[in-house]
């Protein structure tokens, strides 16, 4: 009895506490707030939650605030009160800088917002113009048509769920089982067809990657459907709620996924066009492109989860902006390498496998990364020169040659008779014509002075190949069919060395050499000679 009594003395004060909750519109907290709560169930006043609504007679306003709420509930999107600005000149810095409004979620619904006409906050006007087709989305037609045929038996809970509802999650699941297959390969189909327009032929590597592409496309409608049809099963706010963020978070990371594999099948098909080229700078490019779009796809991706998780994304952006610069202040030379790195696939100075000099390094280029560029010496060391140096020295690229120049002097004894000086200068010629890699059409062979000990015969060649070892290898050949003329024709090649000349000797007439000058023994010379390499010349070819 006592407790009896005890409920009847607080029953006025609960009443004074419900009729407390006043219709305040004053801001967009107060109006949110207003419009939620007096939609509750045990707040339920419809007519006070329709104050929010301007313009439009107490029924109709009753209507459209409760299909607004109904579409916020059947998407899953949960309000937090206490994250809405209770200023009353609040401007929405996303968008809509010169306008006082609200936008609840500006991501998945832009359309629903609260904006300030005259002194008040009210839903605006494009929100009760289209709340009408959004709940048709959310609810379709045949939601209705369902409740109507759903026997009483089908209403019954097992667990807290309707039966029906049980019956329609494993229809739901059966046809995004069967979407999902044959989506797949409509995908993949479509994509083998795009991917055969642009390249022109048909790669297995290619292939694998599409098809691996189009499994997540496949996922990406399968979820789409789901989305589109579960608020349909009418599980209520707090199931909605993380269904939907569940859905939201598989879809980001399905699209992450997405462009990760577009990502490898555009570097793909990229590589093929670089095998086609010349140059093999451009091979390189393509694992540094690779893993800088892989980056970027990932950043974008986590930016997204995090905004999902209920981050601002203002605020992100300049953590981001500020963190950024910071990072860049702090590494300025990684900063000055990466624009070096640009700055030398645009110019093109050099290609992977090119000999070069670039100021004391000297040697052939394996690598060009994000930060700074391989050179492996005559030695087999390796350099890393900074890119942002390297961009900045004179480079002299070895590999851009057309030919490669060797120029010496052979030295000849100083009493070489004038006959034979021509006939070896001669046969030299000889040799350079018949040799299979050097140019017949340029190349030098005179007498161009005197040394100290020597007289001074020019060799000016140009071997036709590039490569440093054949280069060595063409190198050897002349100089053994030039030995061969010298020791075939009886010259001698000089040394440095000192000569004592003595006028008054007994029995010596003279210091000179006896050398034999007969032209015909000297032209039968020099054609044995060259034909003595050019027969060598075919045998090793």
């Amino acid at each position: 009895m006592k407790r009896f009594l005890f409920l009847v003395l607080l029953l006025p004060l609960f009443s004074v506490a419900q009729d407390s909750i006043k219709v305040d519109i004053s801001n967009p907290h107060a109006t949110v707030y207003t419009h939620l709560y007096f939609l509750q169930t045990d707040s339920y006043e419809p007519i006070k939650a329709a104050k929010t609504i301007l313009g439009l007679p107490e029924e109709k306003a009753i209507e459209k605030a409760i299909k607004i709420k109904q579409v916020l509930d059947g998407k899953g999107l949960y309000v937090d009160v206490n994250r809405i600005p209770t200023n009353t000149n609040y401007k929405d810095t996303i968008g809509y800088s010169s306008y006082y409004r609200y936008v609840l979620f500006p991501q998945r619904m832009p359309q629903i917002y609260v904006e300030k006409i005259g002194d008040n906050w009210y839903y605006s006007s494009e929100t009760i113009a289209k709340i009408e087709g959004l709940y048709k989305e959310v609810f379709p037609w045949y939601v209705q048509k369902l409740q109507n045929i759903i026997p009483v038996s089908g209403h019954k809970k097992f667990l807290g769920i309707e039966l029906w509802q049980f019956v329609a999650l494993l229809l739901m699941l059966a046809l995004c089982f069967f979407i999902f297959l044959i989506v797949k390969r409509i995908a993949f189909f479509f994509l083998r067809k795009i991917q055969h327009q642009i390249t022109k032929n048909t790669n297995i590597e290619v292939n694998k990657v599409l098809k691996k592409l189009a499994h997540p496309i496949s996922l990406l409608i399968t979820v789409a459907f789901v989305d589109k049809v579960f608020p349909s099963l009418q599980f209520g706010l707090e199931v909605n709620t993380w269904v939907f963020l569940a859905l939201n978070i598989a879809v980001t990371v399905f699209w992450i996924y997405v462009f990760l594999k577009l990502v490898q099948v555009i570097m793909r098909v990229y590589a093929e066009f670089t095998e086609r080229t010349h140059g093999k700078l451009d091979d390189q490019l393509v694992p540094i492109l690779h893993s800088f779009f892989t980056g970027i796809v990932i950043v974008v991706g986590i930016f997204r989860l995090l905004i999902l998780f209920g981050v601002d994304a203002t605020t992100m952006l300049a953590g981001a902006t500020i963190g950024g610069l910071a990072f860049a202040l702090a590494s300025q030379d990684t900063v000055k390498n990466l624009i070096g790195t640009i700055m030398i696939f645009v110019d093109k100075p050099f290609h992977i496998e090119d000999w070069i000099e670039a100021g004391e390094v000297v040697g052939t280029v394996e690598k060009v990364g994000f930060r700074s560029t391989q050179v492996r010496a005559a030695d087999t060391s390796v350099y890393q020169i900074p890119n942002s140096k390297l961009s900045e020295l004179v480079i002299n690229n070895k590999g851009l040659r057309l030919f490669r120049r060797y120029n010496t002097n052979l030295g000849l004894r100083y009493d070489t008779p004038p006959e034979l000086i021509e006939a070896f200068v001669k046969g030299v010629r000889e040799i350079i014509i018949a040799h299979p890699e050097t140019r017949s059409d340029s190349y030098n062979v005179e007498f161009t002075g005197f040394g100290d000990s020597a007289l001074l015969i020019m060799v000016n060649v140009y071997f036709k190949s590039l490569a440093w070892g054949i280069e060595q290898s063409s190198k050897h050949r002349l100089h053994i069919a030039i030995v061969k003329l010298a020791k075939e024709l009886g010259v001698d090649f000089a040394f440095p060395s000192t000569t004592v000349t003595i006028e008054q000797f007994p029995e010596k007439k003279g210091l000179s050499l006896k050398y034999d000058v007969n032209q015909e023994r000297i032209d039968a010379v020099i054609d044995k000679v060259v034909k003595e390499f050019s027969k060598e010349k075919f045998e090793k070819e």
